[in-house]
């Protein structure tokens, strides 16, 4: 039905940048919004940012200033930029996408998974 492949994950020193891309695709009738999530061992899973439709964000206090979320609708993709990458950023990061099949359906997909580390 629907996939969301995402890239871009990996190991970098504190300080530095990674670029998270998703791509969702399958028989998709309305891409609403897309965003990406993390979660820690031991920490519940939270909301990094989120972009709209009609491109309005919204981003965790942790990361403001330091990450910026974006999308190509023409492609089904949304990026996370992440600058000034912190210790405290080391997470799986999950990209999550709001998606109707059909006309009256709404449900929410979830990627896979992509690791990001951030030490020295």
């Amino acid at each position: 039905q629907v996939q969301l492949v995402e890239s871009g994950g990996g190991l970098v020193q504190p300080g530095g940048s990674l670029r998270l891309s998703c791509a969702a695709s399958g028989r998709i009738f309305r891409l609403d919004s897309m965003g990406w999530f993390r979660q820690a061992p031991g920490n519940q899973r939270e909301l990094v940012a989120m972009i709209g439709s009609g491109a309005s964000t919204n981003y965790a206090d942790s990361v403001k200033g330091r990450f910026t979320i974006s999308r190509d609708n023409a492609t089904n993709t949304v990026y996370l930029q992440m600058n000034s990458l912190k210790p405290e950023d080391t997470a799986v990061y999950y990209c999550n996408a709001r998606i109707s099949l059909y006309y009256g359906h709404t449900n929410d997909y979830w990627g896979q998974g992509t690791q990001v580390t951030v030490s020295q």
